[in-house]
Parts: C-alpha cells; sequence; structure tokens
C-alpha cells in the first residue's frame, strides 16, 4: 500500500519538523484509515479505499470552509484551509475543465443520453473515465450543461 506507507513516512518527517498542522492532520487521516479498515473485515484495505477516505476527508474540508467563511470565522476557514492543503497533496493530479468537458462529450455519445434524465448513467462513466482525477462536483456541472444543451 504505496499511498498509505507515504503517510506513516509523512507523520513522521512532520514529527521531527515539529510542524503541528501536518502531523495533526495526517493523524486524523490515519485514524480514518484505520476506521475504514475495521469496518472493511475480513477483507483487507485496498489502494482505492484509502484514496476514498483521503478524497472524502477533501470534501469535508471544502465545504467546513465555506461554511466558516459565511459565518465570517476565518480563524477556522484558515485553519480548515491548511489541512486541506496538506489532504490535497495525497490526490493525483487534477483535471481541467476543458479535459473533463472532452471526456462528458465521449461518454454522451457513447452512452446515447438524449436529456438530463440520463445525468444518472452519464456520471456513473464519466467518473469511472477520470478515475478519481476529477472533482464530482465540477463533473455534475459539466454533464448539466451538456445535457441541457442536448435536451
Amino acid at each position: 500500500m504505496e499511498l498509505r506507507e507515504k503517510i506513516l513516512a509523512d507523520i513522521k518527517s512532520a514529527m521531527v519538523s515539529k510542524d503541528t498542522v501536518k502531523l495533526n492532520t495526517l493523524r486524523f487521516l490515519n485514524a480514518q484509515i484505520k476506521n475504514k479498515e475495521i469496518d472493511s473485515r475480513p477483507n483487507p484495505i485496498t489502494a482505492d479505499d484509502v484514496m476514498a477516505v483521503v478524497k472524502k476527508l477533501v470534501k469535508q474540508r471544502k465545504e467546513s470552509i465555506e461554511q466558516f467563511a459565511a459565518a465570517g470565522r476565518n480563524d477556522l476557514a484558515d485553519n480548515e484551509t491548511a489541512e486541506l492543503k496538506v489532504l490535497e497533496s495525497y490526490l493525483p493530479a487534477q483535471m481541467g475543465k476543458e479535459q473533463i468537458e472532452k471526456i462528458v462529450a465521449e461518454v454522451v455519445a457513447a452512452v446515447g443520453a438524449k436529456s438530463i434524465k440520463d445525468m444518472g448513467a452519464v456520471m456513473k462513466e464519466t467518473q469511472a473515465r477520470t478515475a478519481g482525477a476529477a472533482d464530482g462536483k465540477l463533473i455534475s456541472e459539466v454533464i448539466k450543461a451538456k445535457l441541457a444543451s442536448l435536451g
């Protein structure tokens, strides 16, 4: 498990460098991975499971930042932003909007989507093709725009 080993190594280096934000973030991430491991017993945890935990935490941080900023709690939003940067370093490079639009166009043609009713099938196939390298919210927006222009 390459990603998990990297996280553990980074925890050790954060301890040595006394980087408390990184250390606390990675310890929390490691705890969430262990929880996932316990939940999936007796099956071993896979690299995809570890990546899913990272994505979930990134999504939580983004939502928290929005809520804290809306409430005027910039101190908490700044803390969440620092944690988000640490977590995002473990995600694969994210695709740009143009790349997503190209994939969505291919999927719409392949699936034969005609209207917004086909969004579920298009979304599922697009997420499979992007393999975690694209934000789900952005994918959803691109698909809605594409299907709205068709129907």
